[in-house]
C-alpha cells in the first residue's frame, strides 16, 4: 500500500512540475514578446512558380508582422526592386520574400531554359537575323514586338502598309540561333537560315503573333523584335503608314 501511495504521489509531483514548467515557458515567451521589436515582412501565401516576373509577385504574398529576431537579413522591403527580375526558384507558402530568390532573366537562362510564368504559354516564330537585333536576343531577354501588314484585312487599311509596336517586355524562353531548316522533299529542298525564337505569351498575344507570322510567310507583312532594357521609353507609339511616316 505504501508503494502505491508513493507512486501516486510521484505521478502527481511530475504532473505538477510539468505544468509549472509550461507556465514558466509561456510566461518567458510573453515577456520576450513584450520587449521584442516587430517588423513588417512580405510572406508568400500561394506557391510562386519559377520564372514568375517580379512585377506579378503581389498576387502571391501578404504583409505580416514578425519579431525582428526571426526575420531574415535580405528580405524584400520594396516590391519595386523586383521589377525586371524573375523568381529563380519555386517559392512556397510561409516563406519570407527575400532578394536572393530573384534574378535577372539572363542569369536564370544561363542555368537552362527559362520557365514559362504561370498562366502563360509558348509560341515560336522563325525570324531572320536582322529581325532579332542581329542575333542578340537570347533566352531570358525581354523584347518588344513590332508587327507590319500590307494587306486589306481591315477596312481602314485599304491595302496600305501599316506598322505598329504591338507588345512590350515579352519574355524569351528559348532561342535556336542560326538554325538551318530544310523544307520540301529530298530532291527539291530549300535551305532557310532563321532564328527560332520562343516567347511566353497570353492567349490574345498568341493569336496576334500567329497572325503576323502567317502574314510574314505570305510576304504580306512581318515581325520585328527589339531588345527592351528596363530603362526603355515606351511612349509615343502610334500606327505608322505612308501618310504619317515622315511626320
Amino acid at each position: 500500500m505504501i508503494r502505491i501511495i508513493g507512486a501516486i504521489v510521484a505521478v502527481l509531483l511530475a504532473v505538477a512540475g510539468g505544468f509549472a514548467l509550461y507556465l514558466y515557458v509561456q510566461s518567458a515567451d510573453a515577456r520576450a514578446a513584450e520587449g521584442a521589436e516587430f517588423q513588417k515582412v512580405y510572406i508568400v501565401t500561394d506557391e510562386v512558380p519559377q520564372g514568375t516576373p517580379g512585377e506579378s509577385i503581389n498576387e502571391f504574398i501578404e504583409v505580416d508582422e514578425l519579431p525582428a529576431i526571426s526575420i531574415q537579413s535580405d528580405i524584400v522591403t520594396d516590391l519595386t526592386t523586383l521589377e525586371g527580375l524573375v523568381a529563380n526558384a519555386t517559392l512556397y507558402p510561409g516563406e519570407q520574400l527575400i532578394e536572393a530568390r530573384f534574378s535577372n532573366p539572363e542569369e536564370l537562362a544561363a542555368e537552362g531554359e527559362v520557365t514559362v510564368p504561370a498562366g502563360m504559354q509558348e509560341i515560336t516564330v522563325a525570324l531572320p537575323v536582322e529581325r532579332v537585333v542581329g542575333g542578340a536576343v537570347v533566352p531570358g531577354s525581354k523584347v518588344g514586338v513590332v508587327i507590319s501588314s500590307n494587306t486589306a484585312s481591315q477596312s481602314v487599311n485599304d491595302q496600305t502598309a501599316q506598322t505598329q509596336f504591338t507588345y512590350h517586355g515579352m519574355l524569351v524562353t528559348r532561342v535556336t540561333p542560326g538554325r538551318t531548316l530544310v523544307s520540301g522533299d529530298s530532291e527539291e529542298s530549300t535551305e532557310v537560315s532563321a532564328f527560332l525564337v520562343t516567347l511566353a505569351a497570353t492567349t490574345p498575344q498568341v493569336e496576334k503573333i500567329a497572325y503576323a507570322a502567317e502574314q510574314q510567310d505570305d510576304n504580306n507583312g512581318g515581325i520585328w523584335l527589339t531588345l527592351e532594357p528596363d530603362t526603355a521609353d515606351q511612349s509615343g507609339s502610334t500606327q505608322r503608314n505612308g501618310e504619317n511616316i515622315f511626320q
